[in-house]
């Protein structure tokens, strides 16, 4: 997910948090970093009475994209609970977040979680993580490269089989043409998701390349496609606060299509239970950054090895619609779905 930029080499460290978090569980009833009161800049690391293994999370992330505070968060909970030294980057720039790891290697970090949102461009570093004898695993991106450049796991969603799923449901509405936005162009995970709307969907299936770091730009480019083309009957979004941005366009044009999506965050569970957007396929990110953070502790302290080294560890899809959205909304004001 890559909407607004980032400064070059964003970091934060991430102490403070995840010990709320840790304190925060043993509560009854209260709610995972705050809730909604959490501050995603806040530096932490792992809770008192650790082992002290530092262990770096580097993503393709720009900054302002609420997806990858909800991986961080999940990231947070684990390294409390294992008592990890958690440091938190990105770089949108696979350059960048390939520099990041080189870093990462240099601090000596027990071990390294990364997405592959950019497979080739992140190789050589990954490579050199591991000649430096760093375990590293994946997650959200990269499920298709992962086992080719060692990596000891993958935590994600198969967007192929996600995108699959989605138009099969498509299907089951009885839409006949999809506009799929793609709002970073080459990532290699979003493309996959239309590729699996196309492979499904009985219907017409048409991609529309939209920059995802300008939203006013992304809703007038969907709203000039749906007055040029009114046959256009559902828009299919890949990050949830793009399918915010396709309910305005659908409202702008006059258009009659229906909106449905890829991940979840707390304004689009308001737009699912208000009907504004049918449905959303939810990868789970805050599980994808525990599982990640966990895994590398794991093998550490067990020689555990996630899906055995051969297989992903799937964390979607899961659809979210009208009938089960009740019991997500509470998560979701906690800041963790």
């Amino acid at each position: 997910m890559t909407p607004p930029p980032a400064l070059h080499g964003f970091s934060r460290s991430l102490r403070a948090a995840a010990l709320a978090a840790a304190a925060c569980l043993t509560v009854a009833g209260c709610s995972v970093l705050g809730g909604t009161d959490s501050d995603p800049d806040t530096e932490s690391a792992g809770g008192a009475g650790g082992n002290g293994m530092k262990v770096a999370l580097i993503t393709h992330s720009a900054e302002g994209d609420a997806f990858w505070d909800l991986v961080r968060r999940g990231a947070e909970v684990a390294a409390a609970k294992d008592g990890i030294e958690l440091t938190y980057e990105s770089d949108p720039d696979p350059a960048g977040q390939a520099q990041l790891v080189r870093d990462a290697i240099a601090d000596k970090v027990g071990g390294i979680a990364v997405t592959l949102a950019k497979p080739q461009a992140m190789r050589s570093a990954v490579a050199e993580a591991r000649s430096a004898g760093i375990p590293v695993v994946a997650l959200n991106a990269g499920i298709d490269a992962w086992t080719a450049q060692g990596l000891l796991a993958y935590f994600g969603q198969d967007e192929s089989v996600a995108g699959q799923a989605l138009g099969n449901q498509l299907d089951a509405q009885k839409a006949k043409h999809a506009l799929c936005v793609i709002h970073e162009r080459g990532n290699v995970a979003i493309e996959a998701r239309c590729a699996g709307v196309r492979k499904t969907f009985a219907g017409q299936t048409e991609n529309l390349y939209v920059d995802g770091t300008d939203m006013d730009a992304v809703t007038g480019a969907i709203t000039a496609k749906l007055r040029q083309d009114p046959t256009i009957d559902e828009v299919v979004t890949l990050g949830a606060q793009y399918a915010l941005a396709a309910v305005g366009s659908v409202d702008d044009s006059g258009s009659k299509a229906e909106v449905a999506t890829f991940d979840l965050n707390e304004d689009l569970v308001k737009a699912v239970r208000s009907g504004d957007v049918q449905f959303a396929v939810d990868q789970q990110p805050y599980l994808q950054g525990y599982l990640a953070v966990d895994s590398l502790w794991l093998y550490q302290t067990n020689g555990n090895i996630s899906g055995g080294g051969v297989e992903p560890v799937l964390t979607g899809p899961a659809f979210v619609n009208k009938k089960n959205i009740a019991g997500i909304a509470k998560f979701a004001e906690n800041g963790t779905r």
